[in-house]
């Protein structure tokens, strides 16, 4: 303008533009437009308040002359907790989000599917995965009125509802919190749904009981606005020990009550391990850290883990914005050492030789009758076909949830549900319930091991319809090979592993496969082998490149058929019987003993 301005006045006016953006950005002028895309504030004083260690992060990694990714710019320009106005706005509308507002939709749970879908996909926060009948039961009501009128079980003990217009993803939000429940950080740069042991506190062989420290998480995320927008997306879980695990091993942390002896400088009980790094996509799993911690304690120790990856997670390559790069890049030492440092204590460690062996999980726990901790009480893990409940079925779980057990209506992370507090005398009530409503808990070992994730049916990133592939695979094996120990079979759409493929016993991940020379391709997989999870946890190993979909099925009968007859022992699992063949040897057996 011309206009020179003393230092104070030029202060003053950077306050004010700043002020005036954040302002804007949060809703407050009615009317503003949103920020447009690409845009940065304007210099301002140093960041303060709840967004200030994010801002930090950013600006410092601006200061070495590094380029922060899209997401982050968003972020900074507006966190999409501040653009609920606008998204009520939209539905008014009746128009979907476009360009970064599609990220910022995701911070309260919504997600845009376009192109596969032309609609909303909501993702919940159900800590440790427990639901009362009557949320299960408003839950299946909002899908009816709201959604595509079913829900699917995620491979986070979580429901999504899929198939929401333009015009309902507030309401449906709305609707959730008036249930008690929430997606509020469902999605993008978050802390994700808390899991933890789906039979915590009715399980006979756990050592602690996850709800409780699982459900203080959960509060303490959803109360803290700093703990939003970090590097990218993070996952905790507690596990009990009990028979039905928790995968904590697949997650950025995960908490494992384990018993910690006498005379290691500790009080012996029941501590929580601590263990970091798992992301499977990225062909890693959770690490010992040697760090023992209070339960009472573990969301103080998460709390300063999450910010220090918030200060130093990486902000310029998505594909390396995750914990396990900042570890790898400093080490567990170091990182502990920071860790130390954002909580003002020392951690408390032990030698691996203090710590008694955890239970061993049971892998067909989540499905079946099984007797709980309380006398004459069972729970019932009901078998759901790739995770998959219409309204009908929700209404009538919960109906028996209600009238037959003790309304609680637990999710596992196998895509499945769990009926407690059943006596012993109603058992066959709730079976002839279940089988009125489709169900059943019944299931071969191919079924109860088999996981889906969305697939190319829902989700942008799926190559491949892999709810159909699983069904099919199951439909096909069942009918020609019985199979007389646990297996688990996951599928997978593509590279961001919802299904975790790279630890089932046999692992199928989406992919093109070409068919031409034109670079025509059809729906296929890459099958992984080896895989396991827990005190069997690997890292699978690829078998097959570019299996197409439709012949799935057979590749996978073919394996379980060579691993039945060829097995060492009849105890011999899967997984053992792949580690000790190299891939080539293993496809020649295969290949020998097709017909």
């Amino acid at each position: 303008m011309g206009t020179e301005f003393t230092a104070e006045q030029k202060r003053y006016l950077e306050g004010f533009v700043s002020g005036l953006a954040a302002t804007r950005a949060a809703g407050g002028l009615a009317g503003s437009p949103a920020p447009a895309p690409g845009s940065a504030l304007p210099p301002a004083t140093p960041a303060t308040g709840p967004d200030a260690s994010a801002h930090r992060a950013m600006a410092r990694v601006e200061a070495e002359g590094r380029k922060l990714v899209a997401e982050e710019k968003g972020k900074r320009e507006e966190l999409g907790l501040d653009s609920y106005a606008r998204m009520k706005q939209h539905a008014r509308d009746g128009v979907f989000p476009k360009g970064p507002d599609i990220f910022r939709w995701k911070f309260h749970g919504l997600f845009y599917v376009a192109p596969t879908q032309d609609s909303f996909m909501c993702r919940l926060r159900i800590p440790n995965g427990i639901l009362k009948y009557w949320q299960f039961a408003g839950v299946a009501d909002i899908a009816a009125t709201h959604a595509g009128g079913y829900s699917n079980v995620t491979t986070r003990a979580n429901l999504q509802l899929r198939e929401i217009p333009a015009t309902d993803g507030p309401i449906l939000l709305e609707r959730l919190i008036g249930l008690g429940l929430t997606s509020r950080g469902a999605g993008a740069d978050n802390i994700r749904n808390v899991t933890g042991g789906p039979t915590a506190g009715i399980d006979p062989q756990e050592l602690l009981d996850t709800r409780p420290y699982a459900l203080d998480w959960h509060h303490h995320i959803l109360a803290d606005r700093s703990l939003y927008g970090l590097p990218r997306k993070f996952n905790v879980a507690f596990d009990g020990g009990g028979r039905i695990g928790a995968l904590e091993d697949t997650n950025d942390i995960g908490f494992q009550a384990v018993e910690v002896a006498d005379g290691f400088g500790v009080e012996p009980g029941v501590w929580f391990r601590l263990v970091l790094g798992g992301i499977t996509g990225h062909l890693d799993l959770a690490r010992d850290t040697g760090v023992i911690v209070r339960p009472p304690d573990a969301t103080m120790l998460a709390d300063a883990i999450v910010r220090v990856f918030i200060d130093h997670g990486d902000r310029t390559d998505r594909k390396k914005a995750r914990l396990k790069y900042l570890l790898d890049a400093w080490g567990f030492e170091r990182f502990l050492a920071a860790t130390e440092e954002k909580l003002g204590a020392t951690l408390h460690r032990v030698p691996a030789h203090a710590i008694a062996p955890r239970p061993v999980p049971d892998r067909l726990g989540h499905v079946g009758v099984h007797p709980q901790k309380q006398a004459g009480l069972n729970w019932v893990g009901v078998v759901l076909p790739v995770g998959k409940m219409t309204v009908e079925q929700m209404h009538g779980l919960a109906r028996i949830a209600r009238d037959l057990g003790d309304g609680d209506l637990r999710l596992t992370v196998w895509q499945n549900l769990i009926l407690s507090g059943v006596a012993d005398a109603n058992i066959p009530l709730v079976e002839a319930a279940l089988e009125a409503l489709g169900l059943t808990s019944s299931a071969t070992a191919i079924r109860a091991g088999l996981v889906a994730c969305t697939g190319a049916v829902g989700c942008k990133f799926g190559n491949a319809d892999t709810k159909g592939t699983a069904e099919a695979i199951a439909r096909h094996c069942e009918e020609r090979i019985a199979i007389d120990l646990p297996v688990n079979i996951h599928v997978t759409g593509c590279h961001h592993s919802c299904a975790q493929h790279y630890i089932g016993d046999i692992g199928l991940v989406g992919a093109r496969v070409p068919v031409s020379e034109d670079g025509d391709t059809v729906e296929g997989y890459h099958l992984i082998v080896g895989g396991g999870f827990g005190a069997d946890a690997a890292i699978g190993r690829e078998l097959y490149r570019d299996v197409k979909a439709v012949d799935a099925p057979m590749v996978v009968e073919g394996l379980l058929k060579v691993w039945m007859a060829r097995r060492a022992a009849p105890t011999e699992t899967l997984a053992q019987f792949t580690r000790r063949h190299e891939p080539e040897a293993l496809r020649a057996l295969v290949e020998e003993a097709a017909p």
